[in-house]
């Protein structure tokens, strides 16, 4: 089933236009990875998918953007609602200068939850997910702050989830941090698949080939090839895909 469906897209910062004609559709509970050199698009194109280009002064974007069966362009649109569906972690590790509980609760609480009780809920069950009850569940009232980066990378992570959204964006999540931290991240993704339909950006061609199951190459704001990561990988359609993915460029 396809949660994300989008037709002959195209993104324009001003005059300059950054992606051009991509057509996709991403299936659920799946991690779809979005590979290519800097520059081609991949941000651009997953921050689409959620308005959050609506950030930057001067953008606008054409053809068919559809995420869970709403038109994420259209002038109605409630982008609360939208980002309540679409949560999204970003390459840096960005928790608010709050305490830990804090930090997750944040969300729930701007949907209008009040209830200690259940914000207690919504925190252990959070952070369980995310791998990080056993080392925080004392000090909840500590500040995100003084977390490592990988606990504040998958702190981060339960904050997005928080508001239970069907999908998570996810923006080089682990390009800032150690291998062991990493590997906790790359962890984390494959089990929360199991309840999420997840994209990710990375640079990391291992990392691509480890976690997703499907892999978009953009280069210079065109989509070149879409498919089965393995495929991708091993016997992609297109030239272009093969020297990147083998090191011959980017």
């Amino acid at each position: 089933m396809e949660k994300i469906n989008v037709k002959n897209m195209d993104f324009y910062y001003g005059d300059n236009q950054v992606l051009c004609d991509v057509s996709l559709g991403i299936e659920q509970n799946l991690v779809t990875a979005l590979i290519g050199p800097s520059g081609c698009g991949k941000s651009t194109f997953l921050r689409s998918l959620n308005r959050m280009n609506d950030l930057i002064p001067h953008t606008r974007v054409e053809g068919d953007v559809v995420v869970n069966g709403m038109d994420v362009n259209d002038s109605d649109l409630d982008v609360v609602d939208l980002r309540s569906s679409v949560g999204m972690v970003f390459q840096k590790s960005n928790p608010f200068p709050k305490s830990i509980f804090e930090n997750i609760c944040y969300g729930p609480k701007i949907n209008g939850i009040k209830d200690k009780w259940e914000l207690k809920k919504i925190a252990e069950r959070t952070l369980k997910q995310v791998g990080l009850w056993d080392e925080v569940k004392d000090r909840l009232h500590d500040s995100a702050l003084i977390l490592s980066g990988g606990q504040q990378q998958r702190l981060c992570i339960a904050r997005a989830i928080a508001i239970q959204p069907d999908i998570l964006l996810m923006d080089e999540p682990a390009s800032a941090l150690d291998p062991i931290a990493t590997t906790r991240i790359e962890e984390l993704i494959l089990e929360l698949k199991k309840d999420y339909t997840i994209v990710i950006v990375t640079h990391n061609m291992q990392q691509a080939a480890r976690i997703s199951d499907k892999t978009a190459f953009f280069y210079m704001g065109e989509l070149i090839e879409y498919n089965d990561t393995q495929k991708i990988f091993t016997n992609p359609e297109n030239k272009r895909t093969e020297d990147y993915v083998t090191g011959r460029f980017g």
